[in-house]
């Protein structure tokens, strides 16, 4: 502020009465007014860059009535600049980079300073660039700060790291004016523009004979100024005489030539091998061909050294053939090894036993024959690896071994025989020339034309045979019916002997059975039943026997009825026969459950008549001291009388001491396979009244129909 404003009203005469007041941005801090005379004063040094407009009111009132005599006034304060702030650059320390061999004036950073002086008010600032230390490297545009290159073919390899100082000042440069500066740190990238250089020219190796491929045999290494990918080096074989003998690869991590070898080499053949191995740059920049080719060469000479080495074999591997039935100590063929040394030392064979565990072979230790010591088997085993060794007489460690694959040739010695077990069926109602069954065959020999089957019915079944065989030519055959009708209670089960040839020289043949099962069948020829049971007993009981049967169930059955009704009317004996006979009885249980079988205690039946104690009465609610094992008897067959059956189980319950006690129905049934009828119990009859009612065999008329499939046998013992 170039004057300090005042505020006057023309209200004010002079003689005190008038107060001035001021409000607005920094009243009573940055400004003051004085309240008799209107001056308006500031308090501090104001600053254009934190503020460079302030509004304020002013106002005169009444001092002792506090009313303001005229309206309120409002001024605006400008702030005028002054060179106060020199320029600053955006960063202290600026980082850049730029390929080295770069032309002059190329970009390299643009640094920038800013001035909080006004710029719309003189060149407090207008800010201009030079550079005060970096020449005569680099140069910078005074208006927009843009680093140059200014020399040509600055080299990486000579100098790497550049410091300009950059200096920022405003009022235009001129005289008096302020000033920053800034560090820029310039680094030169590398170039592809230095090729690799070997060291030295000749490069001498040595390896033994017995190197396999991909040994290594030495490193080369070619130097390159450059860095990074730019020194990155290739290696090749070029010419030479060992150029496909030798190989060369390149290690990434060290960028050296490793020289291995890549075929077996031979001392006897050739001690010497002379290369020309490159080094190269694999990214060449076109702009730097000019300094010439971005390779070099040198010479490897590479001396073979001499090893007493195994003897080899003329092949790899050998493949030999012979028929599976040749016969023993028969010569299948040869394996042939040498030495490969120039003394040409004597070799003797012999089988690996490992692989040849059954000794089914033997060489000649001499001259190296293979021959059979075994008959051989084709079906068995189809293919035989073993390993042959030849080992040098002068030197048995050294030793070198071949696979041997021999294959046995097959010979027509196995019959063909059914792909399956065949069991099917034929409907009873079945019509002529109907197909039932399709056979199929398999054969273990292996014809060089494949196998050619053929089927017919056994010359002892062809005749008279209720069924044909069809040989569809196709290694198939069908089994057809003969005739209208089949009766599965006059037959139930045929067996058809088929024979099955090959057409293989010489010829072999064999006979399966194909079991075909007469059966009941729906409409549509579903099977429903097999069984013929129910009308033909299997072992071809005739009526009359059946009818026996029958009449023996019907008398067990009125036996069963006579049985319950006298023991309906049996008398109950009192517990207690008089009042003195009245005795204690305890009773221990040493587990859980119930029965009379549980009960460690004498026999309740003493209460009842004391005097009918018999000391050598078995008691048969005591398992016995001796141990008496359970006796199994043979189920009964189909053909087993019913009534003997039945009469062995009773003596054998009568007889048994650790049968149950008292009340106690065994029964012995022989229902067969499907029966429907019921199952008989008297677990009832264990009530302590002793009222049992046995009514409910009333019931088995009704149930004597399903009762032909099931014999049964009721046992009781004599106090029941």
């Amino acid at each position: 502020m170039n004057a300090n404003p005042s505020l006057h009203s023309d209200q004010d005469r002079g003689d005190g009465s008038l107060k001035y007041i001021l409000s607005g941005d920094g009243a009573g801090d940055l400004f003051i007014i004085n309240e008799n005379t209107g001056d308006i004063q500031a308090t501090k040094r104001l600053d254009r860059e934190e503020k460079p407009v302030y509004i304020l009111r002013a106002q005169a009132i009444n001092r002792k009535t506090g009313r303001p005599v005229e309206p309120e006034s409002e001024f605006i304060i400008k702030i005028h600049d002054i060179n106060d702030n020199e320029p600053i650059f955006t960063k202290e320390v600026y980082t850049a980079t730029v390929p080295e061999m770069s032309d002059v004036g190329t970009f390299v950073v643009q640094v920038t300073a800013t001035d909080a002086d006004d710029p719309t008010y003189g060149n407090s600032a207008k800010v201009v660039y030079s550079i005060l230390q970096g020449q005569p490297y680099f140069s910078v545009e005074s208006e927009t700060g843009i680093i140059k290159t200014a020399l040509l073919n600055m080299d990486r390899e000579n100098r790497e790291q550049y410091q300009v100082v950059i200096q920022a000042k405003d009022m235009g440069g001129q005289m008096g004016g302020l000033s920053g500066t800034t560090t820029v740190n310039i680094t030169l990238t590398d170039v592809n523009d230095n090729p690799p250089r070997f060291p030295q020219s000749t490069y001498q190796f040595k390896t033994p004979e017995s190197s396999p491929p991909g040994t290594p045999i030495g490193r080369i290494k070619a130097s390159d100024a450059d860095v990074g990918e730019n020194a990155e080096i290739e290696y090749s074989i070029t010419e030479g005489e060992g150029l496909d003998m030798f190989d060369v690869i390149t290690d990434q991590e060290t960028q050296e030539g490793i020289i291995t070898v890549k075929k077996l080499l031979d001392f006897e053949k050739k001690k010497v091998y002379t290369l020309k191995v490159e080094a190269s740059n694999p990214h060449v920049e076109p702009r730097f061909l000019y300094l010439g080719p971005f390779k070099d060469s040198a010479t490897v000479r590479i001396m073979v050294e001499d090893v007493d080495e195994p003897p080899v074999f003329s092949k790899l591997a050998y493949i030999l053939q012979i028929r599976e039935d040749a016969q023993i100590n028969t010569t299948i063929g040869s394996v042939t090894a040498q030495d490969p040394d120039a003394a040409r030392n004597p070799v003797k064979y012999s089988v690996d036993r490992h692989t040849d565990m059954d000794r089914i072979f033997n060489i000649d230790s001499g001259n190296g024959s293979i021959f059979t010591s075994k008959l051989l088997d084709r079906e068995t085993l189809l293919w035989h690896n073993i390993t042959v060794i030849a080992t040098e007489i002068n030197n048995p460690k050294q030793s070198s071994r071949v696979p041997l694959y021999i294959k046995v040739l097959d010979v027509n010695d196995n019959p063909p025989e059914f792909a399956e077990f065949y069991e099917t069926f034929v409907c009873e109602k079945a019509k002529a020339d109907q197909l039932i069954q399709t056979l199929r065959a398999i054969d273990k020999d292996d014809p060089y034309s494949g196998h050619q089957f053929s089927f017919s019915l056994a010359p002892e079944a062809a005749s008279g045979s209720n069924f044909t065989i069809q040989d569809n030519k196709d290694n198939t055959a069908g089994i057809f019916t003969r005739k209208n009708g089949y009766n599965r209670h006059e037959m139930s089960t045929y067996l058809l002997p088929v024979v099955i040839s090959d057409n293989d020289y010489p010829v072999q043949s064999s006979t399966g059975t194909v079991t075909v099962r007469v059966c009941a069948c729906d409409h549509q020829g579903n099977m429903q039943s097999c069984h013929a049971e129910a009308l033909v007993h299997p072992t071809g009981l005739s009526t009359g026997a059946l009818i026996a049967i029958l009449l023996c169930i019907v008398t067990l059955l009125v036996t069963v009825v006579l049985f319950a009704a006298l023991r309906r009317q049996r008398k109950k004996e009192p517990l207690i026969i008089s009042k003195e006979d009245i005795r204690d009885n305890i009773v221990s249980y040493n587990d859980e459950g119930g029965g009379e079988e549980d009960t460690q205690a004498f026999d309740i039946g003493t209460l009842r008549n004391p005097e009918a104690i018999e000391d050598s009465k078995l008691r048969r609610d005591i398992v016995p001291e001796a141990l008496f094992l359970p006796r199994r008897t043979p189920a009964a067959r189909d053909n087993t009388d019913v009534r003997d059956f039945i009469n062995q189980r009773l003596k054998e319950n009568d007889t048994d001491p650790t049968a149950p006690p008292y009340d106690s129905l065994a029964t012995y049934a022989y229902e067969g396979a499907g029966s429907v009828a019921d199952s008989l119990s008297s677990l009832e009859s264990v009530t302590t009244d002793g009222d049992q009612d046995y009514d409910y065999l009333s019931d088995w008329g009704p149930r004597f129909k399903k009762l032909a499939d099931m014999y049964g046998g009721v046992d009781s013992d004599k106090d029941s």
